[in-house]
């Protein structure tokens, strides 16, 4: 019985673990200055996502480097945050991210052009699930700012859904699509 018990939970930790893109950024060694000289810690940067819109990121500090991982993964896991995509597949509009000196364009792109992005930007995107994206970091390559202002650039894109809801009109609209409905209107 104790042994089925065991099974299950290492399968079901399994199941929770594959369910989630785990991308690592970047670890850092740090040191604390002591009376008696240095200790040294690291840092680490990790952006988790499900592949389907949803992502975060977190850091961690620990005397080990697998404990910071563990630590900026939880964080990470806590903060996730959902994000509308067009066609599952890229981000609705280009839009801008600042954090601190760091900023970050993003653009959306059509299919097949795959994720044009360096560093810290291409492990968010890849754990988002973003599959035609071009980004581009300007001022700051830090990687805390570049994820950061990736974030809010995210943050501040918005669906037509979302965007005819707060305007109290229709997607249609929103996307142009009713114009020529429009100018018959007009011109009677």
């Amino acid at each position: 019985m104790a042994r089925g018990e065991k099974a299950e939970k290492t399968e079901r930790k399994g199941r929770e673990e594959s369910e989630f893109v785990e991308k690592l950024v970047s670890i850092n060694r740090v040191a604390k200055v002591v009376k008696g000289g240095r200790r040294f810690g690291f840092a680490a940067l990790v952006v988790v996502g499900d592949g389907k819109g949803r992502v975060g990121h977190g850091s961690g500090k620990a005397k080990e480097v697998p404990e910071a991982i563990r630590k900026a993964t939880d964080q990470a896991k806590k903060a996730m945050v959902r994000v509308p995509l067009r066609e599952g597949r890229t981000i609705h509009h280009d839009t801008i991210g600042i954090y601190g000196a760091g900023q970050v364009v993003l653009r959306t792109a059509k299919s097949g052009t795959g994720i044009i992005a360096g560093g810290p930007l291409r492990a968010v995107f890849e754990a988002l699930g973003v599959q035609d994206v071009v980004a581009k970091s300007i001022g700051s390559s830090n990687p805390h700012n570049m994820t950061r202002a990736a974030f809010v650039a995210l943050l501040a894109s918005n669906s037509p859904r979302h965007v005819a809801n707060r305007r109290g009109k229709k997607v249609a609209e929103i996307l142009g699509k009713n114009r020529s409905l429009e100018a018959k209107a007009v011109n009677n």
